[in-house]
């Protein structure tokens, strides 16, 4: 007890420096986010409690889910750090547990599972306090689930076969989430199936309404994981087996081939990018196939550019990644970086979204316009912005050869690939919606506005990034070999500004996309297909003559608020 105790108290004096400028705006964020879908899971307990355990479920898989696509889950303790303490993994595992229970997320979801002590107080004082300790126990599941998770994904990121597998599997479980208004809808039509309350997810429910071996039941369970968890820790210490077996030499006329040559080289061998690659096709596949369960195909043509903005995303901070290895280019006078690593992108991308586009788009027979013209667009424009936001944006990573041993967790600032990510999301749409635009209204003229808003794209950021890269590169370098950026830059650019005006860039970044993407663009091709009324697209639900209209005022406000965010923090000049 001792020892959890005191990883406890660790952790709180870690995340009391740690949550500062930057880093605590976003955690605000997170937080105000994550304490409006609390509110909406209470508020299930009063008006629909059929769905509270679908609402439980769905926190669950984000437990699971979301440590994997954010970088590896919240590790300020790493095992690591406590090796040479020799504490048995039980009870190692233990105390990482309690210190588990000390951040934002476990807070937040502490607050959504008071949709128990709601459902037991409508039965009596009796299932009231079984909730109590159903709430705890319930907490753990979800918490240990997700470190259990993150630890078996961890391991097979050690194998090939593991690493693909495992993206598979997250990619359509993250599609799933993400297209939730599916099976909504298909609940709505058939209701909710009775068996979901007799997931883990639901056994504290079970437990406040009565079924008391539920509590029982949620007991073992942490257990099992707990054993579970200390096991895969202390599996987690060996080292990664490397491969012997020979490799063909790599061959290049020109320092540009060279790079590309490397970069290939490096999507074949990295089991992380592996990782990468098919986590985004399977998400691409799924997302587009999931309104196949209501008999509508009318998004499945857009598998290939999907995938795209996914890989696009994973891609964000492709010279973080890389670690302090930006010195080889350095220090090779005369080498375009930026273009090597574009064609090499593109090299490993294009066939697979290409095939893709193809396959899907011929067997729902189109729209081909619209589709190939967004494909062309988004390629190029994310094989523009793929090495611009990396550049300038770029999250300190850790070097490959000195990944711990969670393979999943490349840079220290989960929240800062988080955000790029989303940012990089938001880009790549919009270097995708002119050539879209002009599709709907022309047909296959958008084809050739894709190709040439692509090439654009491919070339001018490039050359943005080329010129960063050259005049700022021994600035990179040290922010990834220490792991600080300068504060001067930071702190003109963000941590400068008056409170009022940082809270406002922040929510203009953090909330910009939701008019941009989904209610613009989304709205703007449901309404070209015909996909009326559905869901929350405002679009859909407007008379014949207001529905492009207001698609195109919420994509003027998402584009204003992503302005006002860099008028904002764009550096005034001194007087």
């Amino acid at each position: 007890m001792a020892v959890a105790l005191t990883m406890a108290h660790m952790k709180v004096a870690v995340l009391r420096h740690a949550y500062r400028g930057g880093r605590a705006q976003t955690a605000a964020t997170g937080a105000a986010l994550g304490v409006l879908l609390a509110a909406g899971t209470v508020y299930l307990a009063f008006a629909y409690p059929d769905l509270l355990a679908a609402g439980y479920a769905v926190w669950l898989l984000g437990w699971m889910l979301g440590p994997v696509f954010m970088g590896g889950g919240d590790e300020t303790l790493r095992p690591e750090y406590f090796s040479l303490l020799g504490l048995p993994p039980r009870r190692l595992a233990a105390g990482l547990l309690v210190a588990a229970f000390v951040g934002v997320a476990p807070l937040v979801s502490l607050c959504a599972l008071l949709g128990l002590l709601v459902s037991g107080l409508r039965l009596g004082v009796v299932n009231a306090l079984v909730a109590v300790p159903a709430i705890v126990l319930q907490l753990a599941v979800f918490v240990l689930l997700s470190k259990v998770a993150v630890a078996v994904v961890g391991l097979a990121l050690r194998s090939r076969l593991g690493a693909i597998a495992s993206g598979v599997l997250n990619g359509a479980i993250l599609a799933a989430l993400g297209q939730i208004w599916v099976f909504f809808w298909a609940f709505g039509k058939t209701g909710v199936p009775s068996e979901v309350r007799y997931l883990p997810s639901g056994w504290g429910l079970l437990a406040a309404r009565g079924d008391w071996w539920a509590l029982a039941a949620l007991a073992v369970l942490v257990l099992l994981l707990l054993g579970a968890w200390a096991a895969l820790l202390a599996r987690r210490a060996g080292a990664a087996r490397t491969s012997a077996r020979g490799r063909r030499p790599m061959t290049a006329a020109t320092a540009t081939g060279a790079i590309v040559a490397k970069e290939l080289r490096t999507w074949s061998r990295d089991l992380v990018r592996n990782h990468q690659l098919t986590f985004a096709l399977s998400y691409g596949v799924c997302f587009a196939a999931s309104p196949l369960i209501l008999g509508w195909d009318g998004m499945l043509p857009y598998a290939g550019p999907i995938f795209v903005v996914m890989a696009a995303a994973m891609a964000s901070n492709l010279y973080g990644t890389d670690g302090t290895a930006l010195w080889l280019t350095l220090m090779t006078p005369g080498a375009s970086d930026v273009r090597g690593r574009q064609l090499a992108w593109l090299s490993a991308q294009a066939p697979v979204a290409v095939v893709l586009t193809v396959v899907c788009a011929a067997i729902t027979g189109g729209p081909w316009p619209l589709v190939l013209a967004l494909l062309f667009a988004l390629l190029g424009g994310a094989a523009g912005l793929v090495p611009l936001v990396s550049v300038y944006g770029l999250v300190p990573g850790t070097d490959p050869h000195r990944r711990a041993g969670n393979p999943l967790r490349t840079s220290e600032d989960d929240g800062g690939l988080t955000g790029l990510a989303y940012l990089m999301l938001a880009l790549v749409i919009v270097t995708g919606a002119p050539a879209a635009l002009v599709a709907l209204r022309y047909g296959w003229a958008g084809v050739a506005a894709g190709v040439v808003t692509g090439a654009l794209c491919s070339w001018g950021f490039g050359l943005l990034a080329e010129r960063r890269l050259r005049s700022h590169g021994p600035e990179l370098l040290d922010v990834m070999r220490t792991g600080r950026k300068p504060q001067a830059t930071v702190k003109s650019r963000f941590d400068g500004l008056p409170k009022t005006r940082r809270t406002i860039a922040w929510w203009c970044f953090g909330f910009g996309a939701i008019p941009l993407v989904p209610q613009g663009v989304v709205a703007a091709v449901f309404v070209s297909d015909g996909m009326l009324r559905h869901s929350w697209f405002l679009a859909t639900y407007m008379s014949p003559g207001l529905r492009y209209p207001v698609a195109a005022a919420f994509i003027a406000l998402g584009l204003a608020m992503y302005g006002t965010g860099l008028w904002i923090v764009k550096p005034r000049p001194s007087r």
